[in-house]
């Protein structure tokens, strides 16, 4: 009899540590269904804020891309105010370049063709070979030395005009004022790839224009404006000008391709001086006396002589300036 209830008693505690085990089986699994559901849910908002980041990161570089700097005297600017505002005014900034997206050796090669006396299959064939089967992150300035080679650029002394966030409005003055200033894409090499996007891939020799980065630092179309920015900026001379944004806090920004690449290549004797015209619109936020434009005077090369002048209600009606 109390065998039998010695039995009985040990299978009621056998029975309940069973329960007990089950019951921990249970709870752990409940724990581990929970921290893989947390796991989840993080990795669905490090993924949501990562795309978020490179979305903003495309905007933010879509936005320089357009806006990128590149490389004008100051009796012939002060003349041509009239022709600028009525440029502006008159709706259309310059002409438009037509594109082949799909294509851009017959888009290089047909605005090539317009500058005569050129072999725009040999500067192509310079071109083409700074980036084809390579990495497109990994395309350095460098690449376009045997570029520029082949398409130098001449000197235009007292015609040069560079420009800073003001790409729309200094070409549609310049569009009118060709006998007076050139930019830079007024020139062969700015021409024929102003607008365009190009890439390559490693493995292979051709041009692609979908899919090529942009986020990182030696893609190659920011390193070939850089490059061409370089070269036009080392043929200033005389007087040059520079055209800059008065809607923005930082005319001069340290960061831009003109600040960067461009100013720092200004040398006296060659250049002469460097006059600044600062388009004022209605809701100016910076004017000549900006504090920014001490740098910009301070980055000058001993012996340049520096000048400025805000140029107000230039761009009265004008919808389509780039700031």
């Amino acid at each position: 009899m109390e065998q039998k209830q010695e039995q009985e008693q040990k299978q009621k505690q056998e029975q309940k540590q069973k329960q007990e085990l089950e019951q921990e089986q249970e709870q752990e699994q409940e724990q581990e269904q929970e921290q893989e559901l947390e796991q989840e849910q993080e990795q669905e908002q490090e993924q949501e804020q990562e795309q978020k980041q490179e979305q903003e990161q495309k905007q933010e570089q879509e936005q320089e891309q357009k806006q990128e700097e590149t490389p004008r005297s100051w009796k012939r600017i002060l003349s041509g105010i009239i022709v600028l505002s009525i440029v502006i005014i008159g709706s259309v900034l310059g002409p438009v370049l037509q594109t082949n997206e799909s294509d851009p050796k017959s888009t290089f090669l047909s605005r090539c063709k317009k500058f005569n006396q050129t072999d725009c299959q040999m500067v192509w064939d310079a071109f083409e070979q700074a980036y084809v089967n390579k990495d497109p992150c990994k395309v350095v300035v460098e690449a376009y030395d045997p570029l520029i080679v082949a398409a130098p650029f001449k000197p235009q002394c007292n015609r040069m005009m560079f420009w800073s966030k003001t790409k729309d409005v200094v070409h549609g003055f310049t569009e009118k004022r060709k006998d007076c200033f050139v930019t830079l894409e007024d020139t062969l090499l700015g021409s024929v790839l102003d607008g365009l996007t190009w890439c390559g891939k490693e493995g292979s020799n051709d041009t692609f224009t979908t899919d090529c980065p942009r986020n990182c630092e030696n893609n190659p179309v920011r390193s070939f404006w850089r490059r061409i920015s370089a070269a036009y900026a080392d043929v200033a001379c005389g007087d040059v000008t520079a055209m800059l944004n008065g809607s923005i806090n930082t005319p001069f920004n340290p960061t831009s391709t003109f600040a960067k690449v461009e100013v720092t290549r200004f040398k006296a004797p060659r250049v002469r001086s460097l006059n600044v015209v600062m388009v004022i619109q209605k809701n100016a936020k910076s004017n000549c006396k900006n504090a920014s434009l001490q740098n910009l005077k301070k980055a000058l090369h001993t012996g340049i002589t520096y000048s400025c002048k805000d140029v107000p209600d230039m761009c009265r009606g004008c919808t389509t300036v780039s700031v």
